[in-house]
């Protein structure tokens, strides 16, 4: 494993053990060059998967960007960081599951929109604002009071 802070390409284990949800295994690492410590996380990949853009283009699905997505829209909210790493997982489970190499950005989109909907109403709002391409402020009322009918039933 190549050290992030010096580059030297062999690292030491100090510690291994599986994340809460057993979805990873934690390791704590040191740099055989520098001496620095960092952690590393080991996940199992059932396949290759590809996110096709609306735009037509492909790219390689990026779990720490699915995650940095999910933690903006969460970001200054009372949300562990369990919690979104756990409905990241989820997701990404749901995609290498369906049995697809290949998922689109709408479906991976309404897959957060679907778990954020259960993890916050806040952040469920700021992340459909960019998903769905908010361009004014009538775009939130409508949506926001479409989510506040929703808590009401």
């Amino acid at each position: 494993m190549k050290c992030p802070f010096c580059g030297h390409e062999d690292s030491q284990v100090k510690d291994s053990r599986p994340t809460e949800d057993g979805a990873a295994i934690r390791r704590r690492r040191q740099c055989e060059g520098c001496g620095a410590r960092f952690t590393t996380f080991e996940r199992i990949q059932l396949r290759e998967l590809t996110v096709v853009k609306s735009e037509g283009g492909r790219e390689p699905f990026d779990r720490e960007k699915l995650e940095r997505s999910i933690a903006i829209a969460c970001r200054k909210r009372a949300i562990d960081q369990t919690r979104i790493d756990k409905l990241v997982s989820a997701i990404q489970r749901q995609i290498e599951t369906s049995g697809e190499s290949e998922v689109t950005a709408t479906q991976l989109g309404g897959m957060v929109m679907d778990g954020l909907k259960a993890l916050d109403s806040v952040a469920y709002i700021r992340f459909a604002s960019v998903y769905k391409d908010f361009t004014e402020a009538k775009d939130f009322e409508d949506f926001a009071g479409s989510v506040k009918e929703m808590g009401d039933k």
